[in-house]
């Protein structure tokens, strides 16, 4: 059973390149979707993947009713540049469902925020408080798109949140980051990253879920419904005969959580993300090559080797490299290099190419889908 699939749209760093458009996934699960950040040309390249799903997979669905939430790692356009124009068009499309917006920023913007202050000057031009405030100018407000939009930030190392009001342009404090309205069955996580704007990874994560209930031994062993009732809830019985039974002896074994990590623009061994002990697949940032690694350094990125030493660091099965220069023509090159780095071939490595689907089953087995042009292969 498939439990999370990201869809990567983007997979180019700064601007578009060749084949690959800048930033923009998108992750299924069965409570909903979620996008996570969406650069310049978001809508049009979501449009195309859904078009995509319905010629070569039938089945699969990314119906933008289903859209629950917008997690943005950072403010630099290439990774938010193409939110507002759809919202609009969403807009235009009569939707009714609340839609949750959120991303990192700094506690010194939160605090400026909180006291009815504007934006310190000392905050980076890429703010996403700034170009939150400018999208609510344009029209990005519940009451002018004609469907609920909350606006969250927060400082994720200090587990800090604001909810920003459009109408009456002041921010409050809140309790802790909201999830999506209804879902019940993954949490959406940030995770601290290192880059030049504050930043953060987001991590999708599956709750553990309860093994199946064996009817068929409590039919055999006439148990009535009350009796069932109480093993099912995890509690041992003792029948009239004096005989116990145990409620653990009734259910399979529990199905362990599943996480699916998307690092956003961040430098290598990021605190949030090497805290992590276990993780099932980390896509990961891999915008420069060893031999432009003082560039890494410099603007706070990661090379390929980086994003395995990363991957190592936090316990992951499966790395998937993306966010790629246009100077890296060839993808095998960081994936050459990403290899040579895990020495003890404890990871699965793959690149991302943009149109990829990535699949988290339940028992933690990840399967990489490239698109070929003509449909999805392994």
């Amino acid at each position: 059973m498939i439990w999370l699939e990201l869809h990567i749209l983007g997979t180019a760093s700064a601007r578009p390149a060749g084949a690959r458009d800048v930033s923009g996934s998108l992750l299924s699960c069965e409570d909903g979707i979620a996008v996570i950040d969406a650069g310049e040309g978001f809508q049009i390249r979501y449009a195309l993947q859904r078009k995509r799903l319905k010629l070569h997979t039938p089945t699969g669905s990314l119906r933008a009713a289903r859209i629950d939430v917008v997690c943005l790692t950072h403010g630099h356009l290439d990774h938010t540049w193409g939110l507002l124009p759809w919202l609009q068009t969403m807009s235009l499309d009569r939707r009714t469902r609340p839609l949750l917006i959120v991303g990192p920023t700094s506690t010194e913007v939160l605090d400026a925020l909180t006291d009815g202050r504007a934006i310190p000057d000392s905050a980076p031009p890429a703010e996403l408080a700034r170009q939150m405030q400018s999208w609510h100018s344009l029209g990005a407000t519940s009451t002018q798109l004609g469907y609920e939009v909350r606006w969250i930030l927060g400082d994720v190392q200090a587990d800090s949140w604001i909810e920003l009001d459009p109408t009456s342009q002041t921010a409050a404090q809140i309790p802790s980051l909201p999830q999506p309205q209804g879902w019940r069955h993954v949490n959406i996580v940030p995770l601290a990253t290192t880059h030049t704007v504050p930043s953060c990874a987001w991590m999708f994560e599956t709750k553990e879920k309860a093994g199946k209930f064996n009817r068929l031994k409590a039919a055999e062993l006439r148990l009535t419904t009350a009796q069932q009732t109480e093993l099912g809830q995890g509690r041992d019985i003792t029948l009239a005969n004096g005989e116990s039974l145990a409620a653990s002896s009734f259910r399979s074994a529990a199905i362990e959580p599943r996480r699916l990590v998307v690092s956003g623009d961040t430098a290598e061994r990021a605190p949030g993300i090497a805290a992590l002990s276990a993780v099932d697949v980390i896509i990961h940032e891999s915008t420069f090559l060893d031999d432009t690694k003082d560039h890494a350094t410099e603007h706070l990125h990661s090379t390929a080797t980086g994003a395995t030493r990363t991957a190592l660091s936090c316990g992951a099965n499966h790395l998937v490299l993306t966010h790629f220069s246009a100077r890296i023509k060839d993808p095998n090159v960081p994936l050459d290099e990403a290899t040579k780095e895990d020495a003890n071939n404890s990871l699965t490595i793959s690149v991302a190419k943009d149109g990829d689907r990535i699949l988290l089953g339940s028992s933690g087995q990840t399967t990489h889908l490239s698109w070929t042009g003509d449909g999805w292969a392994a």
